[in-house]
């Protein structure tokens, strides 16, 4: 079967974005400058443009990035990955385990305060792990293995468990959504599908909430009393130095106008820039341009397993079946294959559970025709189906767009529903009818860091509605997942990966879209950025 014809829809929109995004840029320097408010009279001040609008404020309640990233200024961890993404203590001074690997005594550090002025407790941490183990995919595999956990005393966590668990640290220190974020218990008593009623962590950063302006601008201010660990920063590990007083995070949907106020130094950072405009950033004077996250992030199509058409497993394989993933890549990172890989299967290249296992499909994708013929033969007979596509988050909405045209032209009855990122986020907790706000399909993306593993990927979970938002139910992933817990060696979580990928291309929970590095701009005179994710600690103005 051939391919798709050599002139994708993403290679089209590629060239109308080259020859407008001058004219563009041209239009948004010659505008009055941005209004925002640019700091203090003499406070140290680093104004920032997040990759989309801060919608959701609770790290529990959400699976958003954008609230990740956010959660991780004002929250800390009991442990944090470092940049080999192994696990360290952070919040927590250490840990003793008992020799038959099932009690785990986790001491906090001392003189750890929330930002209220209150003792961080261990009463306080046992809640939030009981928390956050309702929404994240590492934890509900803890809490399975788990008898309790409690307050041994107020500077000790005891963790009773029914059998080993030997990566209780690795789930508490990962940085994909949910974090397991320490939170006073009063706020971790709520659940999970609750958004706690104020933001007061323990970290590096106090929310400013009363200077908060919904879908325009949020602003942290460096926590006095946060007392930094002594080793040297390394990713989510380490020392958390602050060098500002104040961060700003300024909402531009308009990546022109982003642009053209980092070229003029309205802001400082800008977090994704569009790809369109990086090679204009890259000349541009007093302005550098890097590489954010060397793990990359990666596309995905998530439908909902709950809906028509989308339920029927045979209707998800034709649509993987033909799905190019190259033109995704272009329409995420631009026409430089150094900006991405393809092809990309369920787990992150370079992991024990990476494998060729069923990648052909993604090397020789079927025909347009021969994918309306499977869609035809597996049952679809032109049900209205949505997109949800996020028109201010510029990655996801290229994604989309793409996704759209392809969905088009296989046949899908197709209603592409366009809104702001903050929208979609609320509306894909949604397990109605599509008549009653629910949805059918969504594109967005994850962290490489994420798919290295079946127990960091949420994505790939199958246990129905306990899975995050699509809901797949998938008993045999389910199986292979909890057997790579009990797996001795490497080379026995290597065949269960092969396993698990063979599984995914039957089962299709999601359907991976490549991955893709993508660049962050920012100011020449700061220096020290962390590299993973946006992080604002050990970042400093030369």
């Amino acid at each position: 079967m051939m391919p798709h014809p050599p002139e994708s829809h993403s290679m089209r929109r590629r060239t109308l974005l080259a020859t407008g995004t001058a004219a563009a840029l041209a239009a948004a320097l010659a505008v009055p400058r941005l209004a925002a408010a640019q700091g203090q009279p003499g406070r140290r001040v680093l104004r920032f443009v997040p990759q989309a609008d801060l919608a959701l404020l609770d790290p529990i309640h959400s699976v958003a990035f954008v609230t990740r990233n956010h959660s991780l200024m004002v929250y800390d961890t009991l442990y944090g990955w470092d940049a080999a993404l192994k696990a360290q203590p952070q919040m927590a001074e250490g840990h003793t385990v008992s020799d038959d690997g099932l009690t785990w005594m986790i001491r906090l550090r001392e003189g750890l305060r929330f930002h209220d002025g209150e003792p961080v407790r261990a009463q306080d941490c046992a809640a939030s792990i009981r928390r956050w183990q309702t929404r994240d995919a590492f934890g509900q595999a803890l809490a399975a293995a788990q008898e309790s956990v409690e307050a041994a005393d107020d500077r000790t966590i005891r963790v009773r468990l029914k059998k080993p668990f030997p990566l209780l640290p690795d789930s508490l220190a990962k940085v994909g959504t949910h974090i397991c974020a320490i939170m006073p218990e009063r706020h971790a008593t709520l659940p999970g599908t609750q958004a706690v009623p104020e933001i007061i962590g323990s970290g590096p950063f106090r929310f400013v909430a009363n200077e908060r302006v919904p879908g325009s601008r949020n602003v942290y201010a460096r926590n006095d009393a946060y007392v930094p660990r002594q080793e040297p920063a390394s990713y989510m590990a380490g020392g958390k130095t602050v060098h500002f007083d104040r961060v700003e995070w300024t909402t531009i949907p308009d990546g022109a106008t982003a642009a053209a106020a980092l070229q003029r130094g309205e802001v400082d950072w800008w977090e994704l820039p569009n790809i369109d405009l990086v090679p204009q950033l890259r000349r541009a004077r007093g302005v550098k341009v890097d590489i954010l996250d060397p793990n990359g992030s990666v596309g995905f199509w998530r439908p909902n397993h709950l809906l028509p058409p989308f339920d029927n497993p045979a209707i998800r394989r034709a649509i993987l079946r033909g799905i190019v993933q190259r033109d995704f890549m272009i329409a995420a990172a631009g026409e430089d294959t150094n900006l991405w890989r393809v092809p990309y299967g369920f787990f992150a290249p370079g992991s024990i559970m990476a494998s060729d296992e069923g990648m052909e499909g993604f090397r020789n994708p079927a025909s347009i025709d021969a994918t309306r013929r499977a869609l035809e033969a597996a049952g679809y007979r032109g049900e209205r189906a949505n997109l949800l596509a996020s028109t201010d988050f510029p990655v996801i909405n290229a994604l989309s767009e793409v996704m759209g045209d392809y969905l088009r032209k296989v046949g899908i009855n197709l209603d592409y529903v366009s809104m702001d990122w903050g929208t979609v986020t609320q509306r894909i907790q949604n397990r109605g009818p599509v008549a009653q706000g629910g949805w059918n399909s969504m594109v967005s993306w994850t962290a490489g860091s994420a798919q290295v593993n079946p127990a960091a990927n949420n994505l790939i979970r199958g246990h129905g509605e306990r899975a995050i938002f699509g809901w797949p139910t998938a008993p045999e992933l389910e199986r292979l997942r909890n057997a790579w817990f009990e797996a001795p060696d490497d080379a026995a979580r290597a065949q269960i990966g092969r396993q698990m990928q063979r599984q995914c291309f039957e089962d299709v929970p999601y359907v991976p879209l490549g991955q893709f590095f993508s660049p962050t701009a920012l100011r020449g005179d700061l220096d020290g950025m962390l590299k993973g994710v946006a992080l604002f600690y050990n970042i400093r103005r030369t």
